[in-house]
Protein backbone atom coordinates (compact mmCIF):
# COMPACT_ATOMS: atom_id res chain seq x y z
CA UNK A 1 0.00 0.00 0.00
CA UNK A 2 0.88 3.16 -1.01
CA UNK A 3 1.37 6.62 2.28
CA UNK A 4 2.63 9.32 0.38
CA UNK A 5 0.70 12.69 1.31
CA UNK A 6 -1.98 13.03 3.57
CA UNK A 7 -5.67 11.73 2.80
CA UNK A 8 -8.30 13.79 4.86
CA UNK A 9 -11.20 11.64 3.60
CA UNK A 10 -9.66 8.49 5.24
CA UNK A 11 -8.76 10.25 8.61
CA UNK A 12 -12.16 11.75 8.27
CA UNK A 13 -13.62 7.95 7.72
CA UNK A 14 -11.83 6.82 10.37
CA UNK A 15 -12.53 9.69 13.15
CA UNK A 16 -16.54 9.53 12.64
CA UNK A 17 -16.86 5.68 11.98
CA UNK A 18 -17.78 5.66 8.24
CA UNK A 19 -19.71 2.92 6.94
CA UNK A 20 -19.73 4.32 3.40
CA UNK A 21 -16.59 5.98 1.16
CA UNK A 22 -16.67 7.86 -1.89
CA UNK A 23 -13.33 8.86 -3.25
CA UNK A 24 -13.17 10.88 -6.47
CA UNK A 25 -11.50 13.48 -8.32
CA UNK A 26 -8.01 15.10 -9.37
CA UNK A 27 -6.49 15.38 -5.92
CA UNK A 28 -7.04 11.98 -5.69
CA UNK A 29 -6.16 10.87 -8.81
CA UNK A 30 -2.81 13.28 -7.65
CA UNK A 31 -2.31 10.85 -4.48
CA UNK A 32 -2.51 7.65 -6.13
CA UNK A 33 -0.26 9.10 -8.97
CA UNK A 34 2.54 9.69 -6.28
CA UNK A 35 1.70 6.60 -3.90
CA UNK A 36 2.77 4.37 -7.11
CA UNK A 37 -0.63 3.66 -8.33
CA UNK A 38 -2.13 1.94 -5.04
CA UNK A 39 -4.37 2.59 -2.67
CA UNK A 40 -2.97 4.21 0.45
CA UNK A 41 -2.47 1.75 3.77
CA UNK A 42 -4.76 3.83 6.25
CA UNK A 43 -7.44 2.18 3.99
CA UNK A 44 -6.82 -1.01 5.93
CA UNK A 45 -7.97 0.69 8.66
CA UNK A 46 -11.51 0.78 8.02
CA UNK A 47 -12.92 -2.52 9.29
CA UNK A 48 -16.21 -0.84 9.44
CA UNK A 49 -16.80 -0.23 5.79
CA UNK A 50 -19.47 -1.50 4.03
CA UNK A 51 -19.26 0.54 0.61
CA UNK A 52 -16.41 2.05 -0.80
CA UNK A 53 -16.13 3.44 -4.63
CA UNK A 54 -12.95 4.71 -6.67
CA UNK A 55 -13.83 5.16 -10.26
CA UNK A 56 -12.57 7.15 -13.06
CA UNK A 57 -8.73 7.18 -11.69
CA UNK A 58 -6.74 6.21 -14.35
CA UNK A 59 -3.35 6.77 -12.12
CA UNK A 60 -4.48 3.33 -10.29
CA UNK A 61 -3.12 0.02 -11.12
CA UNK A 62 -3.28 -2.18 -8.02
CA UNK A 63 -5.40 -2.23 -4.92
CA UNK A 64 -2.27 -3.25 -2.64
CA UNK A 65 -2.26 -5.99 -0.32
CA UNK A 66 -4.61 -7.02 1.87
CA UNK A 67 -7.50 -5.37 1.15
CA UNK A 68 -10.26 -8.27 1.69
CA UNK A 69 -8.83 -9.04 4.75
CA UNK A 70 -8.40 -5.53 6.06
CA UNK A 71 -12.46 -5.17 4.81
CA UNK A 72 -14.18 -8.09 6.07
CA UNK A 73 -17.82 -6.30 6.01
CA UNK A 74 -17.20 -4.89 2.47
CA UNK A 75 -21.15 -5.28 0.66
CA UNK A 76 -20.35 -2.95 -2.28
CA UNK A 77 -16.92 -2.21 -4.05
CA UNK A 78 -16.93 0.22 -6.91
CA UNK A 79 -13.81 0.28 -8.98
CA UNK A 80 -14.74 1.39 -11.93
CA UNK A 81 -12.96 3.14 -15.11
CA UNK A 82 -9.74 2.36 -13.99
CA UNK A 83 -6.52 0.77 -15.19
CA UNK A 84 -6.38 -1.94 -13.10
CA UNK A 85 -5.15 -5.30 -14.37
CA UNK A 86 -5.78 -8.68 -13.31
CA UNK A 87 -2.03 -8.71 -11.09
CA UNK A 88 -3.36 -4.77 -9.79
CA UNK A 89 -6.95 -6.57 -8.57
CA UNK A 90 -5.02 -10.11 -7.41
CA UNK A 91 -3.66 -8.91 -4.43
CA UNK A 92 -6.32 -6.95 -3.21
CA UNK A 93 -9.17 -9.61 -3.97
CA UNK A 94 -6.34 -12.13 -2.62
CA UNK A 95 -8.55 -13.29 0.19
CA UNK A 96 -12.35 -13.59 0.85
CA UNK A 97 -14.87 -11.28 0.97
CA UNK A 98 -17.99 -13.04 2.80
CA UNK A 99 -20.48 -9.82 2.94
CA UNK A 100 -19.67 -8.70 -0.55
CA UNK A 101 -23.05 -8.52 -2.96
CA UNK A 102 -21.84 -6.00 -5.39
CA UNK A 103 -18.54 -5.90 -7.81
CA UNK A 104 -18.03 -3.74 -10.55
CA UNK A 105 -14.70 -4.01 -12.64
CA UNK A 106 -16.15 -2.35 -15.44
CA UNK A 107 -14.01 -0.22 -17.98
CA UNK A 108 -10.66 -1.18 -16.78
CA UNK A 109 -8.89 -2.86 -20.03
CA UNK A 110 -9.27 -5.80 -18.17
CA UNK A 111 -7.93 -9.00 -20.36
CA UNK A 112 -8.48 -11.64 -17.86
CA UNK A 113 -9.78 -11.81 -14.79
CA UNK A 114 -8.22 -11.88 -11.16
CA UNK A 115 -7.36 -15.50 -9.68
CA UNK A 116 -10.11 -14.75 -7.12
CA UNK A 117 -12.85 -14.62 -9.89
CA UNK A 118 -11.77 -17.39 -11.17
CA UNK A 119 -8.95 -16.53 -13.73
CA UNK A 120 -5.81 -17.88 -14.60
CA UNK A 121 -3.93 -19.30 -11.50
CA UNK A 122 -7.50 -20.05 -9.78
CA UNK A 123 -7.08 -23.99 -9.19
CA UNK A 124 -9.17 -26.80 -10.11
CA UNK A 125 -12.73 -26.98 -8.22
CA UNK A 126 -11.66 -28.67 -5.12
CA UNK A 127 -13.75 -27.74 -1.68
CA UNK A 128 -11.99 -24.64 -1.41
CA UNK A 129 -14.54 -22.50 0.31
CA UNK A 130 -16.08 -19.68 -2.47
CA UNK A 131 -14.01 -16.59 -2.32
CA UNK A 132 -17.35 -14.43 -3.37
CA UNK A 133 -20.55 -16.25 -1.68
CA UNK A 134 -22.94 -13.73 -1.16
CA UNK A 135 -22.11 -11.99 -4.48
CA UNK A 136 -25.29 -10.99 -6.35
CA UNK A 137 -24.36 -8.61 -9.24
CA UNK A 138 -21.13 -8.31 -11.25
CA UNK A 139 -20.07 -5.82 -13.66
CA UNK A 140 -17.25 -6.34 -15.83
CA UNK A 141 -18.21 -4.28 -19.16
CA UNK A 142 -16.07 -2.35 -21.07
CA UNK A 143 -12.82 -4.61 -20.61
CA UNK A 144 -10.69 -6.49 -23.09
CA UNK A 145 -11.89 -9.95 -21.61
CA UNK A 146 -12.01 -12.43 -24.70
CA UNK A 147 -13.17 -15.73 -22.86
CA UNK A 148 -14.36 -16.27 -19.18
CA UNK A 149 -13.00 -19.89 -16.85
CA UNK A 150 -15.19 -21.99 -14.96
CA UNK A 151 -14.03 -20.77 -11.39
CA UNK A 152 -15.79 -17.51 -11.60
CA UNK A 153 -19.62 -20.01 -10.78
CA UNK A 154 -17.32 -21.66 -7.96
CA UNK A 155 -15.62 -18.14 -6.45
CA UNK A 156 -18.96 -17.19 -6.95
CA UNK A 157 -22.19 -19.40 -6.81
CA UNK A 158 -24.80 -16.66 -5.64
CA UNK A 159 -24.41 -14.80 -9.11
CA UNK A 160 -27.82 -12.97 -10.07
CA UNK A 161 -26.46 -10.61 -12.18
CA UNK A 162 -23.57 -10.71 -14.92
CA UNK A 163 -22.60 -7.74 -17.13
CA UNK A 164 -20.10 -8.73 -19.72
CA UNK A 165 -21.06 -5.83 -22.12
CA UNK A 166 -17.97 -4.02 -24.31
CA UNK A 167 -15.98 -7.29 -24.64
CA UNK A 168 -13.97 -8.99 -27.03
CA UNK A 169 -16.09 -12.72 -25.78
CA UNK A 170 -15.92 -14.81 -28.79
CA UNK A 171 -18.44 -17.68 -27.16
CA UNK A 172 -21.35 -17.65 -24.59
CA UNK A 173 -21.68 -19.48 -22.24
CA UNK A 174 -17.81 -20.83 -23.31
CA UNK A 175 -15.80 -21.80 -20.62
CA UNK A 176 -18.14 -20.06 -18.56
CA UNK A 177 -19.88 -23.19 -17.58
CA UNK A 178 -17.53 -25.81 -15.40
CA UNK A 179 -17.73 -29.27 -16.66
CA UNK A 180 -15.98 -30.75 -12.92
CA UNK A 181 -18.07 -28.42 -10.66
CA UNK A 182 -21.21 -28.25 -8.97
CA UNK A 183 -24.21 -29.69 -10.85
CA UNK A 184 -25.99 -26.66 -11.39
CA UNK A 185 -23.47 -24.00 -12.20
CA UNK A 186 -24.92 -19.97 -11.31
CA UNK A 187 -28.67 -21.56 -9.89
CA UNK A 188 -29.74 -17.82 -9.12
CA UNK A 189 -28.43 -15.69 -12.61
CA UNK A 190 -31.28 -14.08 -13.87
CA UNK A 191 -29.58 -11.51 -15.88
CA UNK A 192 -26.86 -11.90 -18.36
CA UNK A 193 -25.67 -9.30 -20.64
CA UNK A 194 -22.94 -9.92 -23.45
CA UNK A 195 -23.57 -6.97 -26.15
CA UNK A 196 -21.26 -5.62 -27.89
CA UNK A 197 -18.49 -8.14 -28.02
CA UNK A 198 -17.52 -10.56 -30.75
CA UNK A 199 -19.69 -13.61 -30.28
CA UNK A 200 -20.12 -15.86 -32.61
CA UNK A 201 -21.43 -19.40 -31.36
CA UNK A 202 -23.78 -19.35 -28.82
CA UNK A 203 -24.08 -22.76 -27.07
CA UNK A 204 -26.46 -25.01 -26.19
CA UNK A 205 -25.47 -24.96 -22.99
CA UNK A 206 -27.15 -21.68 -22.41
CA UNK A 207 -30.16 -23.58 -21.12
CA UNK A 208 -28.23 -25.19 -18.49
CA UNK A 209 -28.87 -21.80 -16.48
CA UNK A 210 -32.34 -22.46 -14.92
CA UNK A 211 -32.91 -18.83 -13.57
CA UNK A 212 -32.08 -16.88 -16.71
CA UNK A 213 -34.80 -14.20 -17.60
CA UNK A 214 -32.89 -11.84 -19.38
CA UNK A 215 -30.79 -12.43 -22.23
CA UNK A 216 -28.61 -9.81 -24.44
CA UNK A 217 -26.42 -10.61 -26.90
CA UNK A 218 -27.00 -7.78 -29.37
CA UNK A 219 -24.15 -6.15 -31.66
CA UNK A 220 -22.11 -9.42 -31.92
CA UNK A 221 -21.41 -11.39 -34.86
CA UNK A 222 -23.90 -14.65 -34.28
CA UNK A 223 -25.01 -15.82 -37.94
CA UNK A 224 -27.53 -18.23 -35.97
CA UNK A 225 -29.59 -19.58 -32.78
CA UNK A 226 -29.14 -22.13 -30.85
CA UNK A 227 -32.60 -24.87 -30.51
CA UNK A 228 -31.66 -24.77 -26.91
CA UNK A 229 -32.91 -21.17 -26.15
CA UNK A 230 -36.29 -22.70 -25.84
CA UNK A 231 -35.34 -25.23 -23.14
CA UNK A 232 -34.48 -22.17 -21.35
CA UNK A 233 -37.78 -22.29 -18.69
CA UNK A 234 -37.84 -18.63 -17.50
CA UNK A 235 -36.83 -16.78 -20.53
CA UNK A 236 -38.59 -13.77 -20.75
CA UNK A 237 -36.74 -10.66 -22.42
CA UNK A 238 -33.80 -11.70 -25.28
CA UNK A 239 -32.56 -9.14 -27.50
CA UNK A 240 -30.28 -10.30 -30.25
CA UNK A 241 -30.54 -7.11 -32.88
CA UNK A 242 -27.14 -6.14 -34.70
CA UNK A 243 -26.24 -9.75 -35.68
CA UNK A 244 -26.70 -11.20 -39.06
CA UNK A 245 -28.73 -14.03 -38.96
CA UNK A 246 -28.69 -16.65 -41.84
CA UNK A 247 -32.47 -17.54 -41.04
CA UNK A 248 -33.92 -13.81 -42.51
CA UNK A 249 -37.49 -14.66 -40.97
CA UNK A 250 -35.71 -15.21 -37.58
CA UNK A 251 -34.14 -12.17 -38.14
CA UNK A 252 -37.34 -10.40 -38.10
CA UNK A 253 -38.84 -11.65 -35.32
CA UNK A 254 -35.39 -10.55 -33.77
CA UNK A 255 -35.70 -7.26 -34.89
CA UNK A 256 -39.30 -6.68 -33.77
CA UNK A 257 -38.02 -7.64 -30.46
CA UNK A 258 -40.83 -10.81 -30.01
CA UNK A 259 -38.97 -12.56 -27.83
CA UNK A 260 -41.88 -15.15 -27.16
CA UNK A 261 -42.62 -15.77 -31.19
CA UNK A 262 -38.43 -16.12 -31.35
CA UNK A 263 -38.40 -18.78 -28.63
CA UNK A 264 -41.66 -20.62 -30.31
CA UNK A 265 -39.40 -20.79 -33.32
CA UNK A 266 -36.99 -22.27 -32.52
CA UNK A 267 -38.66 -24.77 -30.23
CA UNK A 268 -40.64 -26.05 -33.18
CA UNK A 269 -37.27 -26.23 -34.95
CA UNK A 270 -36.92 -23.31 -36.82
CA UNK A 271 -39.68 -23.62 -39.29
CA UNK A 272 -43.25 -22.44 -39.93
CA UNK A 273 -46.22 -24.54 -39.34
CA UNK A 274 -47.35 -26.94 -42.08
CA UNK A 275 -50.94 -26.67 -43.84
CA UNK A 276 -51.76 -29.87 -40.88
CA UNK A 277 -50.23 -28.97 -37.89
CA UNK A 278 -51.74 -25.37 -38.46
CA UNK A 279 -55.22 -26.61 -38.88
CA UNK A 280 -54.79 -28.55 -35.57
CA UNK A 281 -53.61 -25.38 -34.39
CA UNK A 282 -56.66 -23.64 -35.21
CA UNK A 283 -58.74 -26.33 -33.50
CA UNK A 284 -57.06 -25.75 -30.21
CA UNK A 285 -57.17 -22.23 -30.73
CA UNK A 286 -60.73 -22.12 -30.74
CA UNK A 287 -61.02 -24.61 -27.86
CA UNK A 288 -59.59 -22.42 -25.65
CA UNK A 289 -61.28 -19.51 -26.81
CA UNK A 290 -64.42 -21.52 -25.89
CA UNK A 291 -63.16 -22.68 -22.67
CA UNK A 292 -62.36 -18.69 -21.94
CA UNK A 293 -65.53 -17.12 -23.07
CA UNK A 294 -67.77 -20.11 -21.12
CA UNK A 295 -65.41 -19.43 -18.11
CA UNK A 296 -65.49 -15.42 -18.21
CA UNK A 297 -61.94 -15.35 -19.31
CA UNK A 298 -62.50 -14.19 -22.48
CA UNK A 299 -64.22 -11.26 -21.23
CA UNK A 300 -61.33 -10.12 -18.98
CA UNK A 301 -58.64 -10.35 -21.55
CA UNK A 302 -60.94 -8.01 -23.47
CA UNK A 303 -61.01 -5.39 -20.64
CA UNK A 304 -56.97 -6.03 -20.02
CA UNK A 305 -56.93 -5.29 -23.80
CA UNK A 306 -58.44 -1.82 -23.09
CA UNK A 307 -56.92 -0.94 -20.22
CA UNK A 308 -52.98 -1.09 -22.09
CA UNK A 309 -52.09 2.66 -22.01
CA UNK A 310 -51.70 3.93 -25.65
CA UNK A 311 -49.47 6.00 -27.65
CA UNK A 312 -49.81 7.59 -30.91
CA UNK A 313 -46.45 8.16 -32.96
CA UNK A 314 -46.65 11.64 -35.16
CA UNK A 315 -44.09 10.73 -37.87
CA UNK A 316 -41.64 13.15 -39.12
CA UNK A 317 -42.98 13.10 -42.68
CA UNK A 318 -46.92 14.32 -40.98
CA UNK A 319 -45.54 16.91 -38.73
CA UNK A 320 -45.65 20.47 -40.48
CA UNK A 321 -42.41 21.45 -37.72
CA UNK A 322 -40.64 18.59 -37.13
CA UNK A 323 -37.99 19.43 -34.42
CA UNK A 324 -34.40 18.60 -35.11
CA UNK A 325 -30.93 18.17 -32.96
CA UNK A 326 -28.16 18.57 -34.27
CA UNK A 327 -25.02 17.10 -33.09
CA UNK A 328 -21.30 18.37 -33.13
CA UNK A 329 -17.84 16.61 -34.07
CA UNK A 330 -16.68 17.17 -30.10
CA UNK A 331 -19.07 15.53 -28.43
CA UNK A 332 -18.31 12.10 -29.37
CA UNK A 333 -14.87 12.26 -27.35
CA UNK A 334 -16.83 13.47 -24.13
CA UNK A 335 -20.67 11.82 -24.31
CA UNK A 336 -21.95 10.44 -27.52
CA UNK A 337 -25.31 9.11 -27.70
CA UNK A 338 -28.17 11.20 -27.81
CA UNK A 339 -32.06 10.12 -27.95
CA UNK A 340 -34.60 12.76 -27.91
CA UNK A 341 -39.05 12.70 -28.88
CA UNK A 342 -41.06 15.09 -28.06
CA UNK A 343 -44.50 14.04 -25.90
CA UNK A 344 -47.60 15.90 -25.98
CA UNK A 345 -50.89 15.63 -24.14
CA UNK A 346 -49.54 15.10 -20.65
CA UNK A 347 -51.57 16.31 -17.80
CA UNK A 348 -49.54 17.25 -14.52
CA UNK A 349 -52.14 19.60 -12.64
CA UNK A 350 -54.20 17.15 -10.43
CA UNK A 351 -52.76 16.68 -6.97
CA UNK A 352 -49.20 15.49 -6.72
CA UNK A 353 -48.81 14.62 -9.76
CA UNK A 354 -45.99 16.88 -10.55
CA UNK A 355 -44.13 15.69 -7.74
CA UNK A 356 -44.87 11.98 -8.77
CA UNK A 357 -43.51 12.88 -12.79
CA UNK A 358 -40.11 13.86 -10.99
CA UNK A 359 -40.00 11.56 -8.50
CA UNK A 360 -40.28 9.05 -11.42
CA UNK A 361 -37.04 10.38 -13.05
CA UNK A 362 -35.61 9.94 -9.87
CA UNK A 363 -36.20 6.32 -9.36
CA UNK A 364 -34.89 5.58 -13.25
CA UNK A 365 -31.96 7.43 -12.71
CA UNK A 366 -31.16 5.70 -9.92
CA UNK A 367 -32.05 2.12 -11.43
CA UNK A 368 -32.05 1.84 -15.10
CA UNK A 369 -29.49 4.54 -15.72
CA UNK A 370 -27.81 3.11 -12.64
CA UNK A 371 -27.62 6.17 -10.65
CA UNK A 372 -26.58 8.32 -14.52
CA UNK A 373 -23.08 6.06 -15.20
CA UNK A 374 -24.59 4.66 -17.96
CA UNK A 375 -27.65 7.58 -18.93
CA UNK A 376 -29.02 10.47 -18.14
CA UNK A 377 -32.42 12.17 -18.50
CA UNK A 378 -33.63 15.54 -19.03
CA UNK A 379 -37.23 16.67 -19.21
CA UNK A 380 -38.22 19.85 -20.65
CA UNK A 381 -41.42 22.23 -21.11
CA UNK A 382 -41.82 22.19 -25.50
CA UNK A 383 -43.13 25.64 -25.03
CA UNK A 384 -40.20 26.69 -23.80
CA UNK A 385 -37.52 25.27 -25.63
CA UNK A 386 -36.34 27.43 -29.01
CA UNK A 387 -35.44 25.26 -31.52
CA UNK A 388 -33.36 24.59 -33.46
CA UNK A 389 -31.23 22.85 -30.91
CA UNK A 390 -27.44 21.78 -30.73
CA UNK A 391 -25.70 18.79 -29.01
CA UNK A 392 -22.64 20.61 -28.21
CA UNK A 393 -19.55 20.63 -26.08
CA UNK A 394 -17.88 23.49 -23.94
CA UNK A 395 -15.02 23.99 -22.17
CA UNK A 396 -15.79 24.10 -18.14
CA UNK A 397 -15.02 27.97 -17.77
CA UNK A 398 -17.04 28.78 -20.78
CA UNK A 399 -19.78 27.07 -20.46
CA UNK A 400 -22.87 29.00 -18.31
CA UNK A 401 -26.09 27.77 -17.32
CA UNK A 402 -28.87 28.47 -14.94
CA UNK A 403 -29.18 25.37 -13.15
CA UNK A 404 -32.26 24.30 -11.92
CA UNK A 405 -33.33 26.62 -8.62
CA UNK A 406 -30.10 28.47 -9.24
CA UNK A 407 -28.77 31.53 -10.68
CA UNK A 408 -26.74 31.54 -14.02
CA UNK A 409 -23.41 29.88 -13.33
CA UNK A 410 -20.12 29.07 -15.24
CA UNK A 411 -20.06 25.15 -14.75
CA UNK A 412 -16.53 25.33 -13.32
CA UNK A 413 -18.03 27.08 -10.59
CA UNK A 414 -21.27 25.47 -10.32
CA UNK A 415 -19.25 22.16 -10.05
CA UNK A 416 -16.85 23.71 -7.45
CA UNK A 417 -19.66 24.81 -5.27
CA UNK A 418 -21.63 21.33 -5.48
CA UNK A 419 -18.69 19.78 -4.34
CA UNK A 420 -18.05 22.37 -1.42
CA UNK A 421 -22.09 21.66 -0.73
CA UNK A 422 -21.11 18.05 -0.99
CA UNK A 423 -18.73 18.08 1.62
CA UNK A 424 -20.67 20.68 4.20
CA UNK A 425 -23.45 17.61 3.95
CA UNK A 426 -21.29 14.88 4.58
CA UNK A 427 -20.03 16.99 7.78
CA UNK A 428 -23.58 17.53 8.80
CA UNK A 429 -24.77 13.99 8.48
CA UNK A 430 -21.68 11.99 9.22
CA UNK A 431 -21.60 9.95 6.79
CA UNK A 432 -20.04 9.33 3.36
CA UNK A 433 -22.70 9.55 0.87
CA UNK A 434 -24.36 12.46 -0.50
CA UNK A 435 -27.89 13.22 -1.90
CA UNK A 436 -28.76 15.28 -5.10
CA UNK A 437 -26.70 16.53 -7.97
CA UNK A 438 -23.38 15.82 -5.72
CA UNK A 439 -23.43 12.15 -5.87
CA UNK A 440 -22.97 12.62 -9.98
CA UNK A 441 -19.56 14.98 -9.83
CA UNK A 442 -17.32 12.34 -10.24
CA UNK A 443 -18.57 11.40 -14.06
CA UNK A 444 -16.85 14.56 -15.25
CA UNK A 445 -13.72 14.13 -13.71
CA UNK A 446 -10.93 14.83 -16.15
CA UNK A 447 -13.12 16.09 -18.83
CA UNK A 448 -12.00 18.87 -20.76
CA UNK A 449 -15.21 19.96 -22.40
CA UNK A 450 -17.96 19.36 -21.18
CA UNK A 451 -21.81 18.29 -22.95
CA UNK A 452 -24.02 20.94 -23.29
CA UNK A 453 -27.63 21.12 -25.20
CA UNK A 454 -28.10 24.55 -26.77
CA UNK A 455 -31.24 26.34 -27.84
CA UNK A 456 -31.36 28.66 -30.41
CA UNK A 457 -30.56 31.61 -28.86
CA UNK A 458 -27.29 30.37 -27.10
CA UNK A 459 -28.80 29.46 -24.42
CA UNK A 460 -27.38 25.99 -22.41
CA UNK A 461 -30.87 24.53 -21.48
CA UNK A 462 -29.31 21.19 -20.46
CA UNK A 463 -25.63 20.40 -18.75
CA UNK A 464 -25.71 16.51 -18.38
CA UNK A 465 -24.81 14.88 -16.74
CA UNK A 466 -25.53 17.25 -14.25
CA UNK A 467 -28.58 19.01 -14.61
CA UNK A 468 -30.87 20.89 -16.76
CA UNK A 469 -31.55 24.68 -17.02
CA UNK A 470 -34.28 26.83 -14.99
CA UNK A 471 -34.90 28.12 -18.44
CA UNK A 472 -37.23 25.39 -19.52
CA UNK A 473 -38.20 23.98 -16.28
CA UNK A 474 -41.45 21.93 -16.49
CA UNK A 475 -44.63 23.19 -14.20
CA UNK A 476 -47.84 22.26 -13.48
CA UNK A 477 -49.22 24.09 -16.36
CA UNK A 478 -46.77 21.85 -19.14
CA UNK A 479 -48.85 19.96 -21.74
CA UNK A 480 -45.96 18.92 -23.88
CA UNK A 481 -42.77 18.10 -23.10
CA UNK A 482 -39.24 17.53 -24.90
CA UNK A 483 -37.75 14.45 -23.88
CA UNK A 484 -34.01 13.92 -24.01
CA UNK A 485 -31.56 11.08 -23.08
CA UNK A 486 -27.70 11.00 -23.45
CA UNK A 487 -24.69 8.47 -22.65
CA UNK A 488 -21.40 8.03 -23.14
CA UNK A 489 -22.37 4.24 -22.97
CA UNK A 490 -24.69 3.32 -26.35
CA UNK A 491 -27.16 4.55 -28.67
CA UNK A 492 -29.36 1.48 -27.53
CA UNK A 493 -29.22 1.91 -23.67
CA UNK A 494 -30.30 5.93 -24.75
CA UNK A 495 -33.09 4.16 -26.74
CA UNK A 496 -34.17 1.20 -23.55
CA UNK A 497 -34.05 4.45 -21.28
CA UNK A 498 -36.52 6.45 -23.31
CA UNK A 499 -38.88 3.56 -24.07
CA UNK A 500 -38.82 3.47 -20.37
CA UNK A 501 -39.03 6.93 -19.26
CA UNK A 502 -42.58 7.21 -21.94
CA UNK A 503 -44.25 4.23 -20.59
CA UNK A 504 -44.21 5.85 -16.82
CA UNK A 505 -45.09 8.76 -17.98
CA UNK A 506 -48.12 7.15 -19.91
CA UNK A 507 -48.95 5.16 -16.48
CA UNK A 508 -48.88 8.32 -14.39
CA UNK A 509 -50.80 9.87 -16.67
CA UNK A 510 -53.78 7.97 -16.77
CA UNK A 511 -53.63 7.57 -12.83
CA UNK A 512 -54.18 11.19 -12.73
CA UNK A 513 -56.67 11.52 -15.10
CA UNK A 514 -58.63 8.74 -13.55
CA UNK A 515 -58.05 9.50 -10.19
CA UNK A 516 -58.88 13.27 -10.39
CA UNK A 517 -56.50 14.00 -8.23
CA UNK A 518 -56.84 17.32 -5.65
CA UNK A 519 -56.78 20.71 -7.19
CA UNK A 520 -57.71 19.69 -10.41
CA UNK A 521 -61.73 19.40 -10.93
CA UNK A 522 -63.87 17.04 -12.84
CA UNK A 523 -64.50 19.73 -15.31
CA UNK A 524 -60.93 20.26 -15.38
CA UNK A 525 -60.14 16.86 -16.32
CA UNK A 526 -63.30 16.15 -18.68
CA UNK A 527 -62.34 19.07 -20.58
CA UNK A 528 -58.44 18.10 -21.46
CA UNK A 529 -59.36 13.68 -21.96
CA UNK A 530 -63.18 13.86 -22.86
CA UNK A 531 -65.74 12.85 -20.64
CA UNK A 532 -64.66 8.87 -19.55
CA UNK A 533 -61.90 8.78 -21.53
CA UNK A 534 -58.95 8.73 -19.19
CA UNK A 535 -57.19 6.36 -22.20
CA UNK A 536 -56.66 9.09 -24.77
CA UNK A 537 -53.50 8.60 -26.16
CA UNK A 538 -50.47 10.72 -25.58
CA UNK A 539 -48.75 11.73 -28.65
CA UNK A 540 -44.84 10.64 -29.37
CA UNK A 541 -43.49 12.98 -32.21
CA UNK A 542 -40.33 12.04 -33.63
CA UNK A 543 -37.35 13.84 -33.44
CA UNK A 544 -34.42 13.79 -35.81
CA UNK A 545 -30.78 13.74 -34.66
CA UNK A 546 -27.96 15.46 -37.57
CA UNK A 547 -24.88 15.67 -38.10
CA UNK A 548 -23.43 19.02 -38.92
CA UNK A 549 -23.90 18.23 -42.45
CA UNK A 550 -27.94 17.15 -41.74
CA UNK A 551 -26.84 13.58 -42.40
CA UNK A 552 -29.29 11.87 -40.34
CA UNK A 553 -27.80 9.77 -37.12
CA UNK A 554 -30.34 8.54 -35.04
CA UNK A 555 -34.60 9.12 -35.51
CA UNK A 556 -36.54 8.23 -31.98
CA UNK A 557 -39.07 6.46 -31.94
CA UNK A 558 -38.13 4.33 -35.47
CA UNK A 559 -40.09 1.04 -36.30
CA UNK A 560 -38.27 -1.26 -33.98
CA UNK A 561 -38.83 1.49 -30.60
CA UNK A 562 -40.70 1.01 -27.94
CA UNK A 563 -40.81 -3.06 -28.21
CA UNK A 564 -39.21 -3.13 -24.97
CA UNK A 565 -41.99 -1.50 -23.08
CA UNK A 566 -44.83 -3.25 -25.77
CA UNK A 567 -46.59 -5.85 -23.32
CA UNK A 568 -47.77 -3.04 -21.22
CA UNK A 569 -48.02 0.04 -24.30
CA UNK A 570 -50.01 -0.11 -27.34
CA UNK A 571 -48.52 1.69 -30.04
CA UNK A 572 -50.59 3.27 -32.60
CA UNK A 573 -48.10 3.86 -35.68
Amino acid sequence: MAAAGPWPELEAAARERRRELSLAGAAVAERVAAGGGRLPEALLALPLLQSLELSGCAALRELGPGVAAALPALHTLVLSRNALGPAGLGAGLGGPLPALRLLDLSGNGLEALPAALGGTGSGGAGDAAAAFPQLRSLNLSSNRLRELGPGLARAAPQLQELLLAGNRLRALPGGLLPHDGPPAPFPLLSRLDAADNEVAELGADIAALPALKSLDVANNQLRELPAALADCPRLKEANFRGNQLRDKRLEKMVNGCQTKAILEYLRAGGRAKGKAESAREDVRKKKREKQKKDSGDGEQDEVEEASKLLVKVLHVSENPAPLVVKVSPGVKDVRAFIVCCVLKGVNLKPGNALKRFLTVQTKLHEDICEKRTVATIATHDLQLVKAPLTYDVQPPDELKIMPLGRKEIKAKDLLRQLQLEAEEQRKQKKRQNVSGLHKYLQLLDGKDNYPCLVDAEGAVISFPPITNSEKTKIRKETRDLFLEVTSDTSLQICKDVMDTLILKIAELNRSALENKEGSGSDMEVDALCGPGNSNLPLVVEQVRVVDTDGNLKVLYPSKTDLATVSSLLTVIR
